[in-house]
């Protein structure tokens, strides 16, 4: 079934909106939450909370593109689950690498969570990713919003660890560059 079909089924407020979902974004979902939460139980949980999310938002709300609706919401209710899952301690999973590697690039003094909140810096962010290579951008993208391990971002695009490793750390030094110029390190 199509996205366009899938939306009108939330319209109609027809249940087969969230089984038509399920089928064609449920991996999709589970594995953007996995990655966040390295639990089977709290990632299948965020997945369907993704679907009340959608069933609640849609209408008014008419998604261009199903599949980043989805997957926006999806990551973030894991962030949120994450969040207060670990106020206390860090857990396991890719989500405190993630933080910690783009701690690098972000003043210590503000607290990395918080800082991503500000609207400035993610008109900077969004600006710089832009502005990056496809495949340098594809790979930030799968490390830094899906949080993709650096394993599986070497077997999607045919790279060893080494290399990803060295292409995530080359593009943090480029935004960290372009935060300095803007002021916001």
């Amino acid at each position: 079934m199509d996205d366009r079909m899938i939306v009108e089924l939330y319209f109609e407020r027809s249940e087969k909106a969230v089984l038509a979902t399920d089928a064609k974004y449920g991996k999709y979902c589970y594995a953007i939450a996995y990655n966040i939460l390295s639990n089977h139980e709290d990632s299948e949980e965020s997945v369907n909370d993704t679907y009340i999310d959608a069933w609640n938002s849609i209408p008014p709300h008419r998604p261009s593109v199903l599949s980043t609706f989805l997957g926006k919401i999806t990551r973030r209710i894991s962030i949120d689950k994450w969040r207060r899952k670990n106020a206390e301690k860090r857990g396991g999973g890719e989500m405190p690498l993630v933080i910690e590697e783009l701690g690098e690039c972000i003043s210590s003094e503000n607290d990395v969570e918080k800082t991503f909140e500000k609207k400035r810096l993610n008109e900077v962010i969004n600006s710089f990713v832009i502005s990056l290579p496809k495949t340098e951008q594809k790979v930030f993208i799968c490390r830094y919003w899906y949080m993709d391990s650096i394993g599986s971002i070497g077997k999607q695009f045919g790279f060893s660890e080494s290399k990803v490793k060295s292409m995530l750390y080359r593009t943090r030094e480029k935004l960290r560059d372009v935060l300095r110029k803007e002021d916001l390190e």
